[in-house]
């Protein structure tokens, strides 16, 4: 699904003790797919001998789930596919490292696997984690750390040379499935023969492999809005494609993840289809704090914009399958908005919306 940006390895990918909890969410995105890497196990010993894709989407697909990396890497030998990446899975509050993932991370050095890791507890930062790597001639990727200066771009206008019609992927909550949905959209676009570029915004795109970029969660602020248009501006100068598909980051008005608006303002898109969790009534890691309704949320990013909310896409947490269709036709009903769950259904309708819009 992602544009080639390079095979790194076989994987596992740790996420002890949150696989299939907002707090996986990392591990999810590897799960369903990855091109950077071949995951050929997960770690998670509550779920140890089952399958992660039958956990997750409840739709196998090959992944065993060990109870420990003695037992994925014997598992993965005997395979033929043995391990050279450890990949940690989890996305936290604040993005630290527990004192049990560190363990696991120095017990993978020791085994001779490179670590990618998206969190803000920077392994490379670790003097022990840092020795091991070194002594053991293994890589440390700390994704979220702060590029040099020299490398970064500021904001020039060009963006106003892209052609391609541009959809942002916002959201109403932070964790709601931005980045799955963007990804289901892309395919479903390509399939019906418009040529369109995925722009990843955060860590788990980078770690699927997508090839225009930016981690926006490591960035000075003064240099977010140019990151957005030069990933925007490398798939344009590069493919040309009809249309573009922007990963979403937090929501407008989580008071712990803010995102959206930087899109918005830099990415300059025509359009915005916004994921929602109907089952979800309090804003992610803030008990408490009620999300305001799907109609404030449309109306903010249209007021802040100029830029219409298209489509609905749901995440359906908390829901029974069964329930899906009828949640969609009330919502579609409320808001006048084609709506779909981009898991469990086809994108049919908001296909034939952008057939009708993208030149």
């Amino acid at each position: 699904m992602a544009e080639k940006s390079g095979f790194d390895g076989n994987a596992v990918v740790y996420c002890e003790g949150f696989f299939n909890t907002p707090y996986g969410k990392t591990a999810h995105g590897l799960v369903r797919f990855t091109k950077r890497y071949k995951v050929v196990a997960l770690l998670d010993s509550r779920y140890a001998g089952s399958d992660a894709g039958l956990i997750l989407d409840r739709k196998a697909n090959g992944i065993p789930i060990y109870e420990s990396l003695s037992h994925a890497r014997e598992a993965a030998e005997k395979s033929g596919t043995p391990l050279t990446h450890f990949v940690i899975g989890l996305a936290p509050d604040g993005g630290v490292l527990s004192e049990n993932a560190r363990a696991a991370v120095l017990e993978a050095v020791s085994a001779g696997l490179c670590v990618d890791s998206g969190l803000h507890s920077f392994l490379s930062d670790d003097p022990e984690i840092a020795s091991l790597a070194r002594k053991n001639g293994v890589t440390l990727r700390d994704i979220r750390k702060t590029p040099e200066r020299k490398y970064l771009h500021p904001f020039t206008g060009r963006i106003s040379e892209v052609e391609s019609y541009r959809i942002a992927l916002l959201g109403t909550d932070s964790a709601v499935g931005k980045r799955t949905t963007a990804w289901k959209l892309k395919d479903a676009l390509d399939a019906a023969d418009i040529d369109t570029a995925f722009i990843g915004t955060g860590q788990t795109a980078w770690l699927q492999g997508a090839r225009y970029s930016l981690i926006m969660d490591s960035l000075i602020n003064d240099f977010v809005a140019g990151e957005i248009e030069h990933a925007i501006l490398s798939a344009w100068d590069a493919e040309h494609p009809r249309a573009m598909v922007i990963e979403g980051q937090g929501s407008l008005m989580n008071p712990i993840y803010p995102g959206g608006f930087e899109i918005l303002a830099a990415g300059r898109p025509q359009a915005v289809v916004l994921q929602h969790a109907p089952a979800r009534k309090e804003y992610d890691g803030l008990p408490g704090y009620p999300l305001h309704s799907l109609e404030t949320q449309i109306q903010a990013i249209e007021m802040l914009s100029g830029c219409p909310v298209v489509a609905i896409t749901i995440n359906h947490e908390g829901l029974e399958p069964e329930a899906v269709p009828s949640i969609c036709e009330e919502i579609a009903a409320a808001t006048g908005l084609p709506t779909a769950d981009p898991l469990l259904q086809k994108l049919d309708a908001l296909v034939d919306l952008f057939k009708g819009r993208i030149a």
